[in-house]
Order: C-alpha cells, then structure tokens, then sequence
C-alpha cells in the first residue's frame, strides 16, 4: 500500500498548535459545540473558528451545522490512517531494535 505523505505532513501541520492538539483532544469524548469548545480557551470566537477551519480542511476533524451551531466532531476514518502511519514507524523500529540485539 503506497503511504499518503502529503496527507500525514497535513495531520501533523493541523496538529502542531496547541490549542488544535487540546481541541482535538476534547473531541475524542465525543461530538462538541463549538460554544463548549471555547468556554475552554481565553480566546475568540474568530480565533476558534480559524483552528477549526484548519482541523477541518486537514480532514481531521468533521463538522456538522445545527441550526445556528457548528457541531464538530473527530473524522474516525483520519485519525485511524493517522495511527496506522505512527505505528508502521513504531513497527519498524521494534524490528531495527530486535536485529541490533541479534545481529
């Protein structure tokens, strides 16, 4: 399977914020509000927007409108492309370590 980097470097770009790694944490227990996504910050509603926009376009993270609210949520299907990248890494280097015991 060909790996995607264009589209992990844009995962890891939308997540180099700490505010966007904190946002996308909260996300992780389930579908928020954006309203209670900035009750945790000490920043703007344009400011929250513009992150979102970036977790968004990165594919990352869905959204969804109701009614007046924006709703987002994790997108399962990046996150798991995302893992699987990190632990083809992390499979890889078990493998480097294992033959540098043996070899």
């Amino acid at each position: 399977m060909d790996k995607n980097y264009g589209k992990y470097a844009l995962f890891m770009k939308a997540l180099s914020d700490e505010t966007r790694v904190k946002i996308f944490d909260m996300l992780v227990g389930g579908e928020l509000c954006a309203c209670d996504i900035l009750e945790e910050f000490s920043i703007t509603q344009p400011t929250l927007s513009y992150h979102m926009k970036i977790l968004c376009e990165s594919g990352l993270v869905n959204s969804r409108r109701d009614g007046v609210w924006m709703k987002y949520s994790i997108n399962r299907n990046s996150l798991e492309m995302m893992k699987g990248f990190f632990d083809g890494i992390g499979s890889s280097i078990r493998k480097q370590n294992l033959c540098t015991k043996t070899c």
